[in-house]
């Protein structure tokens, strides 16, 4: 989670000078190169053999939509609001997991992630006067988000956490390759050179502690130390760009994790239906 919320803080400071879809395209290529180092794909290609390719396609559509629209509304939110608002994801996947896994949610899940969701309105603030339109933005990366998790799930019995780590990073760094001529810019200086770096590594990073992490804990012990990035990212904000987070990012923040911690422990505990 600190990984992320550094790939996150990273992305945020390039997006001033850069365009999103580049920043994007280093932090998949970057992850690429991460990945090639660390799981030496060439030593056993089976290893790499997609049995599900339409499901590890959508799945790589689905985090690079995440991905896109995330650093979009970095620019122009908080730190702190964007992690929030991505908490949503774990109530989408409460509201999808019925019919994609047919793992269907007790009716005390459910009004968890009603409640965890008006967390969410809470922060976004709907009203004309205060309503930033970058926060859907960031509800729509948390659903692209959701629905990357429910493929995981779907692949999880099927394909190796070396395919899952390395062939998203593939994909969308072969996706939007061909964009790089239109939009991309070169760096205006080192510092920024060195951050595009710093989103490949971190992101890269992030997702191999997730896979060694769920190699040697369940799902379901490991799944709240999601909710640390309430302290990483407004720390990183506050550090980085001087961002107070607002009254109301901070009462949606603790709803929201008050409701995902219920739910993980009705999971975990209760395995209610």
């Amino acid at each position: 989670m600190l990984m992320f919320s550094v790939l996150d803080t990273s992305a945020k400071y390039v997006s001033r000078s850069m365009p999103a879809l580049e920043i994007v395209w280093a932090r998949y290529a970057f992850s690429v190169v991460f990945a090639a180092v660390v799981l030496r794909p060439w030593a056993d290609w089976r290893a790499y053999a997609m049995r599900r390719p339409w499901v590890q396609t959508l799945r790589a559509l689905l985090l690079l939509g995440s991905t896109v629209l995330n650093f979009i509304a970095l620019r122009y939110l908080q730190l702190a609001e964007t992690a929030a608002i991505a908490f949503a994801a774990p109530f989408f996947i409460v509201a999808l997991a019925g019919p994609v896994l047919g793992e269907w949610a007790g009716p005390r899940r459910w009004i968890a992630a009603g409640i965890g969701f008006a967390g969410v309105i809470i922060i976004v603030e709907p009203g004309p006067s205060t309503f930033q339109p970058a926060a859907l933005l960031s509800l729509a990366a948390a659903c692209c988000y959701a629905g990357y998790n429910l493929t995981t799930r779907l692949l999880s019995g099927t394909e190796s956490s070396a395919s899952l780590l390395l062939y998203p990073a593939v994909f969308a760094t072969v996706l939007l390759t061909p964009a790089l001529p239109v939009v991309g810019t070169p760096p205006p200086d080192w510092l920024i050179a060195g951050l595009l770096l710093v989103t490949g590594a971190a992101g890269g990073l992030g997702h191999w502690f997730l896979i060694v992490a769920h190699r040697r804990a369940p799902a379901s012990l490991l799944a709240p130390f999601q909710y640390t990035q309430v302290l990483w990212m407004p720390m990183a904000g506050y550090l980085v760009f001087h961002d107070v987070p607002a009254g109301n990012t901070a009462l949606g923040a603790a709803i929201i994790v008050a409701s995902g911690l219920y739910i993980l422990y009705r999971e975990r505990v209760h395995h209610d239906r």
